[in-house]
């Protein structure tokens, strides 16, 4: 029964158009949204049998939109309201230009630290294995020498012996 009053409305729109004066539909056409504002209420309290079949829309549903209304006796000045929105337009960029080289300038620097960092870690280890290497030359130098000396000090002591042993073979002879 309520699908008869919508679809009659709708009918009576679309073809009371061709009816009506200039002035009534002008008239006909500001009522309009708000007959359908009321309907879409409507709607969605009581569903019809042919909206239980179908979805619902997901989204909202949204008023249209109205432009401000501007009083006959005041003058705008279009070209004014431009220019203050094309400064505030000029100011945010500007702004997030700023803010935008601030945090490349600020990460730069990360970087440089960073790369400074690295570079006097690399230095410092560097240094430290040219302290273990040298550490471990003389290290070596030092077991090298020991082991000439006890050679040598080996080599004196057979050839002691050997004297020895060479003279008591001279004697029992």
């Amino acid at each position: 029964s309520k699908a008869q009053p919508q679809d009659s409305q709708h009918l009576r729109r679309s073809l009371g158009r061709t009816r009506m004066s200039d002035t009534e539909e002008q008239e006909y056409e500001e009522e309009q949204p708000e007959e359908e504002a009321a309907e879409e209420e409507e709607e969605g309290e009581v569903p019809d049998s042919a909206e239980e079949e179908r979805p619902k829309p997901s989204r909202p549903v949204v008023p249209p939109l109205i432009p401000p209304k501007i009083p006959e006796g005041e003058r705008v000045d279009f070209d004014d309201i431009h220019r203050k929105r094309m400064e505030k337009d000029l100011l945010e960029l500007q702004t997030l230009i700023d803010v935008h080289f601030e945090q490349r300038k600020k990460e730069e620097e990360e970087l440089v630290a960073l790369k400074e960092r690295i570079e006097r870690r690399r230095s410092e280890r560097a240094e430290q294995q040219r302290f273990r290497t040298e550490k471990e030359r003389e290290r070596q130098a030092k077991l090298a020498e020991e082991k000439m000396r006890k050679e040598e000090e080996e080599a004196k002591k057979r050839a002691e012996d050997d004297a020895k042993k060479k003279k008591k073979k001279k004697k029992k002879k």
